[in-house]
């Protein structure tokens, strides 16, 4: 299972650097980390920390892919979508509604994915990402 987060650093005082790092999803300069676990949640099997902010999560996924083998599939959330080695969750067409079977599928993708949001989670409460970078 794959997923991405960013944390705050301080503000660059160059403006090339400024723009490199300033993520409009939080409006706030960032860095982005990619963490990727096993299915039950228990072992992190690899991270990738210290990019820049307004880079997209598939772009990230990408640029790291080739470490892993290129049968290997992952689970992630909507930002994946178009990865041919990523599930993702179905996404609801323009203007249409989903069915109750795919909102059921859904549901149950979403319960089997929960594992790497609790592993953000804590590696954010033992402070191993959550504080700013000076």
């Amino acid at each position: 299972m794959v997923d991405t987060y960013e944390q705050v650093r301080e503000r660059p005082g160059d403006k090339e650097e400024q723009e490199k790092y300033f993520s409009g999803k939080k409006s706030n300069h960032t860095f982005k980390s990619q963490i990727i676990i096993m299915p039950d949640g228990r072992d992190i099997v690899d991270v990738v920390a210290g990019e820049p902010g307004p880079k997209s999560d598939i772009t990230l996924f990408r640029e790291y892919r080739s470490e892993f083998d290129p049968q290997q599939r992952f689970k992630g959330d909507k930002a994946y979508v178009g990865e041919d080695l990523i599930t993702t969750p179905i996404k609801k067409p323009r203007n249409r509604e989903l069915t109750t079977e795919q909102k059921e599928q859904n549901k149950a993708f979403s319960a089997r994915r929960i594992f790497v949001e609790h592993r953000i989670r804590t590696v954010k409460i033992f402070r191993v990402a959550q504080e700013r970078f000076r």
